[in-house]
């Protein structure tokens, strides 16, 4: 059930230590990466945005209208395949990882050198105010917050400020991006920057000024509501302490969703033990699923809890 989250000064201590409810051994079963598992499920989900992006670039309007919701959402959850390549678990081979984070960032309009520095604070500091990162966007606490939150306008604005302010060198503020990544995180972003420019211009060459517009903006902004929608699930209602049992929420949604997601859905298991493949999380739900506070049965049942909860 989602309740409101309370505020603590300091984090309440759990009974037992949490990480310690698996074993070594089971641990490190579950812990097992693959280059395999990774390329199988990176290029399915590049397939997918392919595909649908295809439909709705060629298909009648009857068909492309139905692609460009699928091509949108598939856009959008690349976030979700940046999320665990910047763990450096979708792959063995942390290179793959960290190529396909930066590709996957590419897509969804992230930067995963920024993002794996600033996601990292996140799992250390899990709902601590004043120390997560995520604490500094509000949840919304009002009908009308929580619905311009779902629009996805917050985001792209949090984005293009953000994205501009990295790349002209401005850090103040970043204080989970340690000194000795600036530089790293500015290239980075001054590059993905660089290469959105460049096929903007090559759209425009070719005949085609708004078609980064029509294949890209369009797409993303109809796949952001949902993204939105799922992320929310995550934490908001859950109180501020550092008990990974009860600071995170699970939530049971179908296959296809879950599959997009990379598993993602399955959050109190990857927030208790972060280094547990996308693969294996259903494996691990099912030994830790007892554990936690947060179970739900929907996306659907969360939000329904959330709305009841505004004013």
């Amino acid at each position: 059930m989602l309740t409101n989250a309370t505020s603590t000064t300091e984090p309440s201590l759990p009974a037992i230590n949490p990480r310690q409810i698996l074993s070594a051994s089971d641990l490190a079963q579950l812990n097992q990466r693959s280059n395999w598992a990774g390329a199988v499920q990176f290029g399915g989900h590049l397939g997918a945005i392919a595909l649908s992006g295809y439909l709705w670039a060629t298909a009648p309007l009857w068909l492309a209208l139905p692609a460009l919701v699928i091509y949108g959402t598939s856009l959008a959850l690349m976030f979700c395949a940046m999320h665990e390549c910047c763990h450096r678990t979708a792959f063995a081979n942390p290179r793959l990882n960290d190529g396909a984070a930066w590709l996957a960032g590419l897509l969804s309009f992230y930067n995963s050198s920024f993002y794996r520095r600033y996601h990292k604070w996140h799992h250390r500091y899990t709902q601590i105010p004043g120390k997560d990162p995520e604490l500094e966007n509000p949840k919304p606490q009002t009908l009308s917050t929580y619905l311009w939150q779902l629009s996805g306008m917050p985001w792209w604005i949090g984005k293009l400020r953000g994205h501009s302010r990295v790349a002209l060198g401005n850090l103040e503020g970043c204080y989970y991006l340690p000194d000795s990544t600036h530089a790293e995180v500015i290239r980075s972003m001054r590059l993905q920057l660089g290469v959105y420019g460049l096929l903007i211009a090559i759209a425009t060459l070719w005949g085609h000024p708004w078609g980064w517009v029509t294949y890209w903006v369009l797409p993303l902004a109809i796949g952001q509501p949902l993204l939105r929608f799922v992320l929310l699930a995550e934490h908001t209602g859950c109180p501020n302490d550092a008990n990974p049992l009860v600071n995170t929420r699970t939530t049971l949604t179908r296959w296809p969703l879950r599959w997009l997601m990379w598993n993602m859905p399955f959050h109190a298991e990857h927030h208790l033990y972060p280094s547990i493949p996308f693969q294996a999380l259903p494996q691990a739900h099912q030994q830790l699923k007892s554990y936690f506070e947060r179970v739900e049965p929907g996306y659907i049942q969360v939000h329904r809890h959330l709305i009841a909860t505004v004013k």
